[in-house]
Order: C-alpha cells, then structure tokens, then sequence
C-alpha cells in the first residue's frame, strides 16, 4: 500500500503524520510526504518541517520519502497524484468556526473533490483506531470504501459497523418499527438494500473483520451524528459517486460535505466508479414490509 500524506507544517498536520502514521505502520506500507512551499523549495522553515515529519514515521518502524514542490497546494497535490499512483491521501483540515455551511477549509473541499484516490480527512488529534463507522447508503458504489475501511480495519484490529439510514416511516407505521427485527429483516430479505447489506458484511467477515449491520431511520445525517454519538467512533467512512461525463470527476454531496464539516473524528471519502441509483426505494421497501406485517398480525388476531 501506498500512502501519500500532505504537510503544510501546520500543527494539524503533524496530527495527521501521527494518525496516519500509526495505520501505515500497522499496514506496513510506503509512505510519501509532499509539501508544497509556496515561495521556494529550499524554505529552511518548510525543509526543518518535513525533517521532523520524516524523523515522526521513522520512529515508527517505516521509512518516508519526502518531496517538496513549489505552487498553489491543490494544484500541486492534484498533479502528484495523477503523476505517482497512491492508495491513499491524507490531509489534516481544522474548522473554521462553529457556524455556517462550510466549516472546513475550502482547500480541504477542493483536495477531496479533484483527486481519484481515497482522501483521508484527519479531524481533531486521534490517538487510536479501534471502532470504524461506514455510512452505507445501501448500493454498490460503497463497496470500494467498504474493501479500503476493511484492510484498514484487519490491521489496526478494529471492528466495524455499517450503518445504514432508511428513511421514516409515515406516522401511522412508526410504532411498528421495532429496531432489532427490522435490521434482521432487511438483511435477510431479498431487496437490493438486503442483498448489498449482507455482501458488505461477509466481505469483512471473509478477512476477519468483525462487522455488525445497524440502521436509522429519518434524515441521513442526524442519524448518523446520532450514531457517532452513541458509539464514539474513531473514523467515520464515506463514499463518493461520479459525476455524469467524460471526465473522472466526483463531487461531495450534501450529505458528504455535512458528515466533513461537522465530525469530530477522521473521516474517510472513497471514490466509487459504480453510480448510485435513484434514491426513494428504500422508503418504498420499508412501507412494504411493515404493510405485510401488519397484514400478518391482522390475520393472526382474526384467527383467535
């Protein structure tokens, strides 16, 4: 594996070195860390930086490679990364206040959104990672971040949960919800939903993972805060579809950026090339099922 970690000398960037540092060595993998001067390559501040990242893999067992480029940030890592293929990219962002639309810096956004390989987001100053959150949105185009979140996983020896969100159901259905049944019920059922649910599970399974399948109901990302909440997990996994077109290009839906801008851990964006379908099938499946339950238990009691 290759691991490419991007350093502006920042303090948030040396908590990234740290976290991602802690996974490469785990992995075993190469590591890469490019920083960009924008003045010159042979800034004595920019070069002392990168000594001391250097020496911060080097006390964990790797050896790092460091290159230094002069330009605009984005640019540059956009070039490296279409010139070097990696596994992954690492970025440190801090939050830009506590309100508004866009928390994060806009170079963080830009950086998710102009690169193909999977983007690792480090929020905060992780020490561990032992829990992992993948929001699964049901379909295929998770599938790639499940297989990047599960080797992750396999050698820091986390468990993970996926968790997906099904839209709330009509008033007069909510207190036939019944959580445990439910999550059984979909993976066992023979909906898209049930069939993704349960392949994205064994994959884990079938490489020792410890994976558990949970759901929410209402809107995607109160549910998945709530979630966050309730487990305290060390990364929060994400996945991006591509946009329609001729070029390779990916955007962070809402739901993306909002899980970015308000997270409190890592968050892990992976490229899909598989589309996701059209949303609104999940809300259908729900009401199905709970409609032939109900059915089922009316003609249970008109049986007694």
């Amino acid at each position: 594996m290759r691991i490419l970690i991007c350093s502006d000398g920042s303090a948030q960037a040396d908590r990234a070195i740290r976290f991602s540092g802690m996974i490469a060595a785990k992995m075993q993998a190469d590591v890469t860390i490019l920083a960009i001067a924008e003045t010159s390559v042979g800034d004595e501040a920019v070069l002392k930086s990168m000594k001391n990242s250097q020496q911060a893999i080097v006390q964990l067992g790797l050896r790092a490679e460091i290159v230094i480029k002069a330009g605009e940030p984005v640019a540059e890592i956009v070039k490296h990364t279409e010139q070097s293929k990696y596994d992954l990219v690492v970025i440190g962002a801090v939050r830009k206040g506590r309100r508004g639309p866009c928390l994060m810096s806009a170079k963080a956004y830009n950086i998710i959104e102009a690169i193909l390989p999977p983007v690792l987001v480090v929020i905060g100053d992780p020490a561990q990672l032992k829990q992992i959150l993948i929001c699964s949105g049901g379909e295929r185009y998770i599938h790639d971040a499940v297989s990047v979140a599960g080797q992750m996983a396999k050698a820091t020896g986390a468990a993970i949960t996926l968790f997906h969100v099904m839209a709330a159901p009509p008033p007069v259905y909510a207190d036939l919800i019944d959580k445990e049944e439910n999550v059984t019920g979909v993976i066992n059922s023979d909906s898209d939903l049930g069939r993704n649910l349960r392949r994205e599970r064994e994959a884990l399974e079938a490489i020792a993972v410890p994976a558990q399948v949970r759901l929410g109901h209402g809107l995607v990302p109160d549910e998945i805060f709530k979630e966050i909440a309730l487990a305290h997990y060390d990364m929060v996994v994400i996945g991006s579809s591509p946009v329609g077109g001729s070029l390779p290009s990916y955007i962070m839906g809402n739901v993306t950026r909002e899980i970015v801008n308000q997270s409190r851990c890592p968050v892990l964006v992976v490229r899909s090339s598989a589309a996701p379908r059209r949303i609104g099938w999940s809300l259908k499946g729900l009401v199905s099922r709970l409609t032939h339950s109900t059915a089922g238990r009316k003609e249970g009691s008109d049986s007694n």
